[in-house]
């Protein structure tokens, strides 16, 4: 298991009551749980959280994973969309373990392939929430989509 992987373990609560799911980590090296993530940024807002946030997030049952745990937001879309449909039998097992209550998928791009492990898993009966990853031509969207799902997410 390599260094982002034990950091995101370190922040997996021990009931997961809404997992969050992202595309990969970023190629830039940044990731959410090391709180220097575009993502991490929009959340916290998103949340109206202060520098409790991860802790926070953590206690209501909220995790943080991703469809593929290597980078490929760098990649060519025919490349990438292959890449995400070869991590969605991982993420199967994932959620599998996880027996989360709600999921929340990212990135637009990547709900077939969410559901597609959701289905895998046998949880087909879970609510999948999309938004739109937060660029900056879709935060806007994020933000207002974002606060209309956290008030329907399950808690711990």
């Amino acid at each position: 298991m390599n260094d982002l992987e034990n950091l995101r373990l370190s922040f997996r609560p021990h009931r997961i009551t809404t997992l969050f799911v992202g595309e990969s980590p970023p190629h830039g090296g940044t990731f959410f749980y090391r709180k220097d993530s575009l993502l991490y940024h929009k959340k916290r807002e998103s949340f109206d959280a202060g520098a409790a946030f991860l802790s926070e997030f953590k206690a209501k049952g909220f995790y943080l994973d991703d469809l593929v745990l290597c980078p490929i937001n760098q990649m060519e879309e025919e490349i990438r969309n292959k890449r995400r449909w070869k991590g969605a039998s991982s993420l199967a097992l994932r959620i599998a373990d996880y027996r989360p209550a709600a999921v929340v998928a990212l990135m637009i791009a990547i709900k077939p392939m969410v559901w597609h492990a959701i289905c895998t898993a046998h949880l087909s009966q879970l609510p999948l929430y999309v938004v739109p990853f937060p660029r900056p031509e879709h935060q806007k969207r994020f933000k207002t989509e974002m606060a209309e799902i956290i008030q329907m997410l399950p808690i711990a």
